[in-house]
């Protein structure tokens, strides 16, 4: 059969002499890995689209497993993406995220449009950590391990002091929160700025002013909040931890 999507490239990998298998995130038929004959040489003329991060229409013979790539037309290389050692790496991790967490060929039209708009906010100059966040929470509701954010995870209370408790999958409030001993203190606003990035669309996301002490507070609750539901080993935010740890 014969498919024709739009998709963005979130894996690319050598195969052979001169092939390499890419796997596509597309809007119609979600996760799928296709053969590019040839692609890996400089004069094929899938070179550049088989590219990390490429969005563009693929058209491609499936019949197993895996499709047969015959055409591809770039919408956007997000070619700057890829230069900057920094915003690669985000883009990688969202990309290997996207990828471990999906099933193949599960249609998911928005998370691709929210992938997609990530990729263009970056691109656009819109703050990296804040849309990987965003993301991240997306990826987290499809998963359905959203964070109880409007109440008291133990007991329903919708109001008083908040802690964030990892473990117990949410906010606790006064009362409760000797329940975990581990529980991080939610300021305010950085309560509001979790309930936000549940909620809103990335296509919709403008300018942002963000405390880089917030920023901080919001990766570490995040990523921890991943490794104690999610639980995925990824290089990419290996990577950017190193990073991380050396200041670049």
């Amino acid at each position: 059969m014969i498919y024709r999507v739009e998709g963005i490239v979130i894996r690319s990998m050598d195969y052979g002499e001169g092939n390499k298998i890419i796997t596509l995130f597309s809007k119609e038929v979600g996760k799928v890995s296709v053969m590019a004959r040839g692609a890996k040489k400089v004069k094929s003329r899938h070179a550049a689209a088989v590219q990390p991060f490429t969005h563009g229409y693929y058209t491609f013979f499936k019949g197993g497993s895996m499709g047969t790539l015959n055409d591809a037309e770039i919408i956007d290389s997000f070619h700057t993406l890829r230069e900057e050692l920094k915003l690669a790496a985000y883009c990688s991790y969202l990309t290997e995220l996207t990828d471990r967490m999906l099933e193949d060929q599960e249609a998911h039209g928005f998370l691709f449009e929210q992938l997609k708009a990530a990729f263009q906010s970056m691109a656009e100059g819109k703050d990296a950590d804040i849309l990987v966040h965003i993301y991240e929470m997306k990826m987290l509701a499809f998963a359905g391990y959203s964070p109880e954010l409007m109440q008291c995870v133990s007991c329903g209370e919708p109001s008083g002091e908040m802690v964030f408790s990892v473990s117990m999958g949410g906010i606790l409030c006064g009362r409760c929160k000797a329940k975990d001993a581990r529980a991080h203190v939610l300021s305010g606003g950085l309560l509001k700025l979790l309930r936000l990035f549940e909620k809103l669309d990335i296509r919709r996301l403008g300018q942002t002013d963000v405390k880089e002490q917030t920023k901080l507070q919001l990766k570490t609750l995040i990523r921890a909040y991943l490794d104690t539901h999610i639980g995925l080993q990824l290089k990419s935010r290996n990577f950017l931890e190193q990073m991380e740890k050396y200041g670049i």
